[in-house]
């Protein structure tokens, strides 16, 4: 439809020539929608409720006559109601290309004003302040303008005198000073950082070294271990075939002593024990023969000199019955000796030795000397006229 206009969302549509009145208004306002003008009879303007931007630059003197070159910025738009679109609509309507311009003035003016009544160190210290305050002091103008403030920023703050560089020396000394302090601070913690790093990497890289070297040993015994596992089980194989062979020949040596000891050694005792058993018999009877001889010639000299003393002793006093016994006497030795040699081929067992020995012969020489007792004279010598000898009579029997 030719007819039909429809406004964007950021503009408000004027439509002058019609009878009716809206808030005292000779033009009709549309925004958000359509509205249908009349050609020739009606016409429509637009309005841009678009946001809009105007820069400050302005010099100010501040309460301390110090002269300030001040930048700001301010934000600004039409405002979205039916007045505010009617004020502006009015003013700005035919010069909307302007409208920055007319409005950075105003502002210029206000913060002139503001900034005459505060000193410098407010100004640095208060930019929202000094802000806030133009914003407000400007308020009723531009509801009148029908022009709504977003924002006032001020960008910066020039001073050709000097005074802001010898107000902020002292605090940049101090702030140099501690910037200084702590660069060094932090060239001393930076070269501490490094020293540990570099000590860190010094101790990984020893770390990483000696368990490189672990893993390497490791497997080199592993690789080692498989190597010699096929040397290792012939070597247990042939180290179990030696000690079942020793084990046997343990056992072979052990049966051969065993056989040894009951094959040879038992017997060789046994004939060395009755070698030993007849040399010592064969010796005990050298001994007692030579005993028994050397006793019985002891005996036979002492009868013989008994019977010489017996002899003198009867031939003396005439006594015929010693005479006999002195023929006994004589006999005695070929007696004694006859019963050595019958001893000498008898099998005797002398049970104390030599004493056993002096025994054997003091009983034969015993017997001797109980024949010549027995040969004694009982009774009174005989006559000694027959032959001039005495007379054998033989002892009465009691």
């Amino acid at each position: 439809m030719l007819f039909w206009q429809v406004p964007a969302p950021n503009e408000a549509m004027l439509i002058s020539g019609s009878k009716r009145q809206v808030q005292d208004t000779q033009f009709r306002i549309v925004t958000g929608h359509g509205s249908f003008v009349m050609p020739v009879k009606q016409k429509a303007r637009m309005l841009s409720l678009a946001l809009r931007e105007a820069e400050i630059a302005e010099d100010c003197v501040t309460q301390q006559g110090i002269r300030l070159a001040v930048r700001a910025v301010c934000v600004f738009k039409v405002g979205d109601d039916t007045v505010s679109i009617a004020n502006a609509a009015r003013r700005f309507l035919s010069e909307q290309n302007r409208m920055d311009e007319l409005v950075g003035r105003i502002f210029a003016g206000h913060l002139r004003s503001i900034i005459g009544g505060l000193t410098v160190e407010q100004i640095i210290r208060e930019r929202n302040r000094v802000a806030q305050e133009v914003v407000a002091g400007s308020h009723g103008e531009m509801e009148k303008l029908g022009i709504v403030v977003d924002a006032l920023q001020i960008q910066e703050i020039e001073d050709a005198t000097g005074y802001i560089n010898n107000l902020a020396a002292p605090h940049a000394a101090a702030v140099a000073s501690q910037a200084r302090i702590a660069q060094a601070r932090a060239d001393q913690e930076a070269t501490e950082r490094e020293q540990q790093a570099s000590a860190l990497k010094a101790e990984y890289e020893r770390d990483t070294a000696i368990k490189r070297a672990g893993f390497l040993a490791e497997t080199e015994q592993y690789n080692a271990r498989a190597a010699q596992a096929g040397p290792l089980a012939q070597a247990k194989a042939s180290q179990q075939v030696i000690e079942e062979q020793t084990s046997l020949a343990q056992r072979q040596a052990g049966l051969a002593a065993q056989r040894l000891e009951a094959e040879v050694r038992r017997p060789a005792d046994a004939e060395a024990y009755r070698q030993r058993t007849l040399a010592e018999a064969k010796r005990d009877q050298v001994k007692f023969e030579a005993d028994g001889g050397a006793y019985a010639e002891r005996t036979l000299a002492q009868a013989q000199a008994d019977a010489n003393s017996a002899r003198a002793a009867s031939l003396r006093d005439g006594n015929q019955e010693l005479i006999a016994a002195n023929r006994v006497v004589e006999n005695l030795p070929a007696l004694a000796e006859a019963a050595a040699r019958a001893m000498s081929g008898a099998s005797l067992t002398v049970l104390n030795g030599t004493e056993g020995v002096n025994e054997v012969a003091a009983g034969v020489v015993g017997q001797g000397l109980a024949i010549l007792h027995s040969l004694q004279p009982t009774t009174p010598p005989a006559d000694p006229a027959v032959n001039g000898r005495p007379s054998l009579r033989s002892p009465e029997k009691k």
